[in-house]
């Protein structure tokens, strides 16, 4: 079996504010997360934090402009902290991200590669956003792919539904949270 690693990504304070319909989303991410750890899968935390200031954003990027004007994700902000629920334990990595992807303005390449990890399952908010941003960086970077579908969150729920059901599956394998657990052995 390939060496894998959970990666819960943007599941910030004021992302989840921003996302969560009350479906109850990171009660079902926490489940994953206890049975990565369970399975000696590492779980590796990304989150967005931008420097105050914003001196890595350019106003030329649409989508960082809109970050940058609602004042979300500095670094140090309450807001732009990992959601209390869903908290990194010791021994988790926390890797900090400048843009949409997980590698973007980060380390993760290098945690991944001094772990010998070959294949990453997915979660996060916005599936749109991060989801999708890493999942096209880790096919370029020939990561094995798994998406836990339920463990992900789009503000719009047919985008999510789309990405779930049409796109992703054609790269990477599409499950929910309890099929995984069940498909993982214990360690």
């Amino acid at each position: 079996m390939a060496n894998s690693a959970l990666l819960v990504m943007d599941v910030q304070r004021d992302i989840v504010a921003m996302a969560d319909d009350g479906s109850g989303y990171v009660p079902r991410l926490r489940r994953a997360i206890d049975g990565a750890r369970a399975a000696g899968i590492p779980v590796i935390y990304v989150m967005i934090a931008l420097r105050p200031g914003d001196l890595e954003v350019s106003l030329r990027s649409r989508a960082m402009a809109n970050v940058v004007r609602a004042g979300l994700f500095t670094e140090g902000a309450p807001g732009t902290e990992i959601h209390n629920d869903v908290a990194p334990q010791q021994g988790d990595v926390v890797v900090t991200k400048r843009r949409g992807s997980a590698f973007s303005g980060s380390d993760l390449d290098l945690v991944l590669r001094a772990r010998d990890i070959d294949s990453l399952v997915l979660t996060g908010i916005a599936t749109s956003a991060v989801v999708l941003s890493t999942l096209w960086h880790a096919i370029d970077l020939d990561f094995g792919l798994t998406v836990l579908a339920d463990a992900c969150l789009d503000t719009d729920p047919e985008v999510h539904q789309f990405l779930t059901e049409k796109l992703f599956p054609r790269w990477a394998d599409v499950v929910a949270v309890e099929d995984w657990l069940k498909a993982i052995p214990p360690q």
